[in-house]
């Protein structure tokens, strides 16, 4: 199966964009899904980092650990998932528009499926991404063109 793919325009710059996206404090804030979010350890973020990631799904809670295997600011960055049965994979990009006074962020999520993860990726998970991922675009634009401070 072929990756879920969304964009969005943003009014802020691409800087502004990628520093709040790769910040796990903030996933919560813009993903309907993920109950909570933080890092491993006290590093500073970069390849090699990892976060743990709790996310509802109905009544079901799922814990997991991602691990930034790109790291390119302000341009890209990519998750990809270490345990669990259901394992994502996020590729974003920004690409700067207006001169670098608006940027679209692109999201690439896919899932690596392991043991019970193989019935649950296509029944349940996929089509649960795909719904949800367009609200989580919509919620982060909003947030971070309407919130100075963020």
């Amino acid at each position: 199966m072929s990756a879920i793919k969304g964009s969005v325009d943003i009014d802020r710059r691409p800087e502004d964009v990628y520093s709040y996206v790769v910040d796990p404090s903030h996933l919560p804030e813009w993903q309907e899904s993920a109950v909570s979010a933080q890092r491993v350890g006290d590093a500073p973020i970069g390849v090699g980092s990892k976060v743990q990631v709790i996310r509802r799904m109905g009544r079901r809670v799922f814990p997991m650990t991602m691990e930034i295997t790109e790291f390119d600011p302000p341009r890209s960055w990519r998750l990809h998932g270490v345990d669990g049965p259901v394992r994502g994979d996020v590729h974003g990009t920004i690409e700067p528009l207006d001169e670098g006074r608006r940027s679209r962020l692109t999201l690439d999520l896919d899932f690596e499926a392991h043991g019970m993860g193989k019935v649950l990726v296509p029944l349940v998970v996929r089509p649960f991404a795909r719904k949800e991922m367009p609200k989580n675009e919509q919620r982060l634009k909003n947030l971070l063109e309407h919130s100075a401070g963020v």
